[in-house]
Order: structure tokens, then sequence, then C-alpha cells
């Protein structure tokens, strides 16, 4: 009796995710995504006041945190005080930025009824430039467009802002209140040390991300501001302060914000100047400061903080507007940034993060490619 010979044949393979399950998944991940989007929309008064909160209070520890550094350095043990400090001086800004505001637009009001002979003009010009046979004056156009119905809409705008100022501020208070808790909540997350420390770097990775957006914004607004001030002044331009806030508050808002720069000033100064030239010269040099500012001046600051691709930058600003407003606009690189950080933490959904990111390496998924 002769031995069988050895069996030769291969090893079983691994059990792979039949196609079905697979695309069930993908049908399950769709269908949840337009049902967060739906509960978004339909509780927008609630969650986007919290959104604008939480990224306040983002906004205050990261100033604080530098503050008790700073304190800590020449006054030893008492870095406590960097807390207090920073919502003091945020306080007083804020203050200070609504007063001015104020205060200049109802100069800047005055000043715009005086118009009317200029728009007149200006109108005229333009129904010549288009062979149209009745010229309409300022007061036909509105009388046609009836402004009366949209005071009752202005008027609910306006409610509606205080509303959501005092839900933002009671929001911010609580926040700032369990701060010292959150970043332990966050390690909990976890039970294993490996999964802690995935969550402690993607939760690190977004407070980073939204403090450098945070600062750039900032830093080349008041570039952008000053420098349109100057122009302004220059030209003798009537309402360059007022103008010049609106442009430095439009730089927190992608695209939009940069046309409404270009475009706003040029427009007063037509109905202002009789000659053209005031408008061309204001147009090339705020053209010209948004080009380097957000072409050579910004990039280089942000570097590999954001790495967001431009055309996710201008579909999440149509996305979060159409959700939550003005409030979903200002907030849409943040929030943007922080899903791409966290679909990058979990192997199921990093390819919507690769997409979301510039050159396909998203940070903050502690990989080796997003260190490189």
């Amino acid at each position: 009796m002769t031995d069988d010979p050895p069996s030769t044949a291969p090893p079983p393979l691994p059990p792979t995710a039949a196609p079905g399950r697979t695309l069930e998944r993908a049908c399950l991940a769709i269908l949840a995504v337009i049902a967060a989007a739906a509960a978004a929309k339909a509780l927008s008064g609630v969650l986007a006041p919290f959104a604008m909160a939480l990224f306040l209070a983002v906004v205050i520890e990261s100033f604080a945190s530098s503050l008790e550094r700073r304190i800590d350095r020449f006054l030893p043990g008492r870095a406590s005080l960097g807390m207090p400090a920073a919502l003091a001086v945020t306080g007083l800004l804020f203050a200070g930025l609504l007063v001015l505001t104020i205060d200049n637009a109802s100069a800047f009001a005055t000043k715009l009824a005086s118009y009317g002979p200029r728009l007149n003009d200006l109108i005229a010009r333009l129904a010549g430039a288009a062979q149209t046979a009745a010229v309409p004056t300022l007061d036909d156009l509105l009388l046609q467009l009836n402004p009366g119905q949209y005071l009752a809409s202005a008027a609910g705008v306006v409610r509606n802002l205080a509303a959501d100022t005092i839900l933002i501020l009671i929001y911010l208070g609580f926040i700032i209140a369990s701060r010292r808790g959150l970043e332990r909540k966050v390690l909990n997350l976890s039970e294993a040390r490996e999964g802690r420390r995935a969550v402690l770097t993607a939760y690190r990775s977004i407070l980073n991300s939204v403090e450098q957006y945070l600062w750039v914004q900032t830093v080349t607004g008041l570039m952008i501001a000053g420098a349109s001030w100057v122009a302004m002044t220059a030209v003798g331009l009537e309402g360059a302060t007022f103008l010049s806030i609106l442009i430095f508050l439009a730089c927190y808002i992608p695209i939009l914000g940069a046309a409404l720069g270009v475009v706003a000033a040029p427009l007063f100064a037509l109905m202002q100047f009789p000659t053209l030239w005031q408008a061309v010269f204001l147009y090339i040099v705020l053209q010209g400061l948004h080009f380097v500012v957000g072409n050579i001046i910004a990039p280089r600051m942000q570097g590999r903080s954001l790495n967001m691709d431009p055309l996710v930058v201008l579909l999440s600003l149509a996305f979060w507007g159409w959700l939550w407003g003005v409030v979903g606009m200002f907030l849409s690189t943040p929030l943007t940034v922080i899903v791409m950080v966290v679909c990058a933490q979990f192997p199921g959904s990093r390819w919507v993060a690769v997409l979301l990111s510039a050159d396909g390496r998203p940070g903050g998924d502690g990989t080796p490619e997003a260190r490189a």
C-alpha cells in the first residue's frame, strides 16, 4: 500500500466583500448623508448658532493659550489670567467694531441720500447706451421695485439676527465654562491606546487648522482693508472707513467676499464722482490687491494647514450657505476642513478626505504621507 502524494492545492483566499454588500454600504452612506443634511437644515435655528459659538470658542481658546504662555513667562503662576484677559480683549474688540460700524453706517446712509441726482444721471447714461426710448428716474425704479414689501422681511432678518446673537453668547458661555473637560471627553471616545492617539491627533489637527485659517483670514483681511482705505481716501471717496470695515468682514467669506470687496468701492465711486477715472482706479487697485493677497501672500501663510481644493471651497460655500445661510457661508471652510480631517481617520471614509484635499494627501490622518 502506497502513501498518497502530498496535496499541492493553493491556500484558500481571504474572504472578500461581495459586490452587493459594497453597493449596499455605499447606498446606506449616501442616505445617511442626505438624512444628516435634511436634519441640519431643519434644525438650522439651533445648530447654526451652536456652530458659530464653537468657532468663537476655538478662537478665544487659541488667544487665551497664547496669552497664558506670555503671562507665565513674565508672571510665573499667573497663567490662569489668560482666559479672563482673552475674554475681555475679545469683548472690547467686538464692541468697538460694532460701535464703529453703526456710527459709520448711519453717516454713510445719510450721504447716500444726496446721491439722487448723480444716480439719475448715471441711469440716463446707461439707458442711452442701451438705446432705451423711455429713460426711467430713480424714483420710477424705486416705485417699480416697491421696497415697502421688503421691509417686513428686513425686520424679520434683524430680529432673527438679534435672537441668534443672544443664543450664540449663551452657547459660548457654556462651552468656555466646560472647556477643561472637553479634551478628556475626546480622549475617552476610544478605549484602545491607538484609538485614543488617532482621536487626539484629529482633535488637535482640527484646532490647528481652524486657528491657522482664522489667523490667515484676519491678517490678509487687515491688509486688504487697510490698503483699500488708503486707495479710497486718496481719491476722496466718502464713507471710506465704513466700506473698509465691510471689506474686512467680507474677507471671511470665500470667493463672495473678494467679489464684494472689488465691486463695492467702484460702484459707490460711480455714484459720487462725475468722472469715471476714480471708479476705474479703485477697481484696478482692489482687483490687484485681492489677486496678490489671494494668490501669493495667503498661500504662503497657509502652507499645508488647509490643503483644500479650490473647487471644494466653492462647493462648500454653496452647500453650507444653502444649509445655514450667512453663518454657513462664514463657517464653510472651517466646517469642510473638519469633515476632511475626520474622514481621514477611518479607512472606509478616507476616500472622501482624499477628494476634498488639494493634493490627494489629507492631513491629520497620522499617515506617513500626511506628515511628508
